[in-house]
């Protein structure tokens, strides 16, 4: 029965008594001498009488130290029989040591040449050395083996491996497991189940000019034979095992590597893309902060206005999409430090000038010139207003002042007095002392006018110069006016000893006409006044004034018609002399006519100027409106952005609900805030109301525009950055396994942390090196799961590499570009260094170096 044949019994045991068949014998001849030259090929020499050349010892220790490499002890070279025995012996004693139980296996039969007792001992080194090892899903040796072939012929047609025998015989099997791993070596399509002697020798073939696994079969004997030697067939098939078994080794380390190069080059490729964000970000804002910080004047508000208008269309279209470049840059930089820490890659440093420190430095840089710029814009509209105002204000006053100048020299000049009578000399004195009252009234003016000049000067006005020039002018022109009128006085005077006559009611006349003459120049002047107010109180201030003046206006009436009696009744002591009724007043140019004039434009100009203030007053009350609309929105808007701050702060720190969940309640909140951005909108639309009406403080705010803006992006920026700690944590829970328990019960014990000055005694410097006193919780979960971590390591991809370039310590450009893609082969190439080391060859690249600089171990 089969179960009693030597091929089926214990593969350990050998039966001296149970016969060999002869077919089984030849199998076995052929296979293990061919098995045997394979390896002592290695050391330069072989075997042809399987039987014969073993005899002496010699070769069998010299195949045990080949497949073995070990040494064993030192043969005996005599040629006579015990020391043949003894180098048997030896190599008996050795199998013996591994573990091996030989059974009925002395050294004399080896010694005398016993076929079934060398084939046997042969068949027990291979089972030690070429099939023992074999493991497959927890099963070893032979079950390994057979388990191995049928999981890699399992999809080929016609292929049912079951034994080591009759299921080998058509040659199916064996060519099935050469495509299976070179595809390229067999079309197995083509293959006929009918032609065993055809598919025999392809797979002999093949599997020796491509495999290197020699030809230890015979195709004929194992068609002929109706149950092929198993042990035979397992001897040559454990050939392919360890053939392909090699590939697999060598493919998975390039799979490994494939793997870690790839997250390699994706973190390089972040790398790249921050340090393209972050250069972007950095050279805008340096285009930026010596714009806001140029402060140069502008000599109309036409422009300055242009320059407010360019710094708003800033704040509202320019800095908005950078204030979000900003924060997902910071985002991006967090996000790839932990995909860094995750795979265990060196911590990411930008170049110089380019880290986040350096972006926020820069920022704020640009925060305070903005601020400073805004601020000097509104001051320098204020400041151009107040010139506009002076210097119109100066232009109206130096207009009236010349007018009223214009041929008063020619007149002082005169020497009318010299052939005049008493009467006219006394009338010409009079009429001269009214000048001088004259004077003395426009002496205020003047000097008004040399003040507004001042102020100008003071005040930088661009037109400073036509200013100056033309005050001196009015200046230079008083002076000579003032010595004119002393010098005609003091001729006057000396005249009027000789004169003695003078017509009283004429120098009343005069001297009361001046004077209110003079109070309705001044009246006109004050009606036409321009001004400039920023409150309702200021204009009310003004809109009294106006009263005020208007209630001495029956006053001034009344002195109007006394001073026109005055002339009537000179009239009619005129006539009552005989003198002409159109006499003229010698002593003042002043006409009842221009006085009644310069009545009509006063009163005409009353109701003029009260229609201007009540303009004016409509207009502060439509700023006062403005304020407390835009007071109503900020006083809303100012606290709701405090509390949506104060909520993120405290659902920071809330456990509660799975990541996932405490995402989609973040997004919610956050959709909420964008929602809410018409109401910063709107505000900002008010805001640019009062800043056109020219209102630059509101006392029924706390809140200013700047203080919305600055809130508003903090909240963006702080709903942001949490979403992406949540996010942050989800990475590193999936990337290292962590449960959602384990991640609330990290969150429980960081919060404990958070409260307890040591919780975690001896572990303070791995979770805060730099004495801080800050830990993050993403810091925290990297500390708890760094020791139960599954990330690759160097030691990994070092490992890798040695199966690549077979255990040698360099490895060829041929091979990185067979064993990886292109892509990666290309990328190995292009950034490992030559190898330095005497065994190199020409070309040959330094793994070891590349190995650990890819995890920031070595300087590359």
């Amino acid at each position: 029965p089969d179960d009693a044949e030597p091929n089926d019994a214990d593969p350990d045991d050998w039966d001296r008594d149970l016969l060999l068949d002869p077919a089984w014998e030849k199998q076995q001849r052929k296979t293990f001498t061919a098995w045997c030259n394979s390896h002592l090929r290695k050391a330069g020499t072989g075997i042809e009488n399987i039987e014969e050349d073993f005899r002496n010892g010699l070769k069998l220790m010299l195949l045990l130290e080949v497949i073995s490499g070990e040494r064993l002890p030192k043969p005996d070279r005599g040629k006579m029989r015990f020391h043949k025995i003894a180098n048997v012996n030896k190599a008996l004693e050795y199998i013996t040591s591994k573990g091996v139980k030989l059974v009925s296996i002395g050294a004399e039969e080896i010694v005398d040449g016993n076929i079934k007792m060398t084939l046997g001992m042969i068949w027990t080194i291979i089972l030690r050395f070429a099939i023992q090892d074999i493991s497959v899903e927890e099963t070893s040796a032979k079950e390994g083996l057979l388990l191995w072939c049928q999981r890699k012929t399992a999809p080929y047609r016609n292929v049912n491996v079951q034994n080591f025998h009759v299921n080998w015989k058509d040659g199916l099997a064996l060519c099935a497991l050469i495509h299976r791993h070179r595809p390229d070596l067999i079309d197995y399509a083509k293959l006929n189940k009918d032609d065993p002697l055809g598919n025999l020798n392809l797979a002999f073939d093949v599997a020796e000019k491509y495999l290197d696994i020699p030809k230890m079969l015979d195709a004929e004997d194992i068609i002929n034979s109706p149950k092929p030697d198993e042990r035979a067939i397992m001897t040559y098939v454990s050939c392919f095992y360890h053939a392909f078994a090699g590939a697999e080794q060598a493919e998975t380390a390039a799979n490994r590597i494939c793997t870690i190069l790839g997250v390699n080059q994706e973190n390089e490729s972040l790398m790249e893309e921050y340090e393209k964000l972050a250069s972007q970000l950095l050279e805008w804002i340096r285009r930026m902060t010596p714009w806001l910080e140029n402060k140069s004047p502008e000599t109309t508000m036409a422009a300055m206005r242009g320059k407010l208008e360019d710094f708003r269309d800033y704040r509202r279209q320019h800095k908005p999409p950078k204030v979000q470049e900003k924060c997902q840059l910071e985002i991006n930089f967090n996000t790839l430090q932990t995909k860094l820490r995750i795979s265990n890659r060196p911590a990411f440093m930008p170049s110089e000038g380019r880290m986040v420190s350096d972006i926020t430095s820069a920022w704020t840089g640009l925060e305070q010139a903005e601020k400073g710029y805004e601020e000097w814009l509104l001051i320098e509209i204020r400041r151009l207003e107040r010139l506009n105002h002076l210097a119109e204000k100066f232009q109206m006053k130096a207009t009236s002042h010349q007018g009223w100048s214009v041929g008063k020299d020619s007149v002082l000049s005169q020497k009318d007095y010299e052939s005049c009578s008493l009467t006219e000399v006394r009338a010409l004195l009079r009429k001269h002392e009214a000048f001088e009252s004259d004077l003395a009234a426009h002496q205020d003016r003047v000097e008004q006018i040399a003040a507004i000049a001042q102020e100008l000067n003071e005040l930088d006005y661009h037109a400073a110069s036509s200013i100056n020039e033309r005050c001196q002018g009015i200046c230079d022109q008083w002076d000579q006016l003032g010595t004119l009128t002393q010098k005609r006085r003091e001729n006057l005077e000396r005249t009027e000893k000789l004169l003695e006559t003078i017509d009283q009611l004429f120098l009343e006349f005069s001297k009361r006409s001046a004077p209110f003459n003079n109070w309705m120049e001044g009246a006109m002047e004050d009606l036409q006044d321009m001004f400039i107010v920023h409150t309702v109180d200021d204009i009310q201030s003004l809109i009294s004034a106006h009263d005020q003046f208007k209630a001495t206006l029956p006053e001034a009436d009344c002195e109007r018609q006394a001073i026109l009696s005055i002339y009537t009744e000179v009239q009619k002591i005129a006539q009552s002399y005989g003198i002409s009724p159109n006499l003229t007043n010698p002593y003042s140019d002043i006409t009842p006519t221009e006085i009644g004039l310069k009545w009509d434009k006063v009163k005409k100009l009353v109701p003029q100027r009260n229609s201007i203030l009540q303009e004016e007053l409509a207009r502060q009350h439509a700023n006062e409106r403005l304020r407390r609309q835009f007071a109503a929105q900020a006083n809303i808007i100012g606290p709701w952005i405090q509390t949506r701050m104060e909520e993120i702060g405290r659902s920071s720190v809330d456990i509660g609900g799975s990541l996932e969940d405490q995402m989609s309640q973040l997004k919610q909140f956050e959709q909420v805030i964008i929602n809410y951005k018409s109401n910063i909108d709107k505000l900002e639309g008010d805001h640019q109301h009062i800043q056109e009406s020219l209102v630059f403080d509101n006392k029924h705010t706390n809140y200013t525009m700047e203080h919305i803006r600055v809130g508003w992006e903090q909240l963006l920026t702080t709903i942001a950055r949490t979403i992406n700690e949540i996010e942050t944590q989800i990475l590193t829970r999936d990337a290292k396994g962590i449960s959602q328990q384990q991640m609330n019960e990290f969150r429980q014990s960081f919060t404990h942390f958070d409260r307890v000055l040591c919780p975690f005694p001896g572990y303070t410097l791995l979770l805060d090196p730099n004495g801080s006193n800050k830990v993050t919780f993403q810091t925290f979960v990297d500390f708890m799961t760094r020791e139960t971590s599954d990330s690759d390591t160097s030691e990994q991809v070092l490992a890798s590499f040695k199966i690549l370039a077979a255990d040698k310590p360099f490895i060829l450009l041929e091979e990185l570009r067979r064993e990886l893609p292109p892509e990666q082969a290309e990328y190995c190439i292009s950034r490992m260094p030559l190898y330095n080391g005497p065994d190199g060859v020409p070309g040959a690249l330094d793994y070891t170096a590349f190995s650990t600089a890819l995890y920031g171990e070595s300087d590359l």
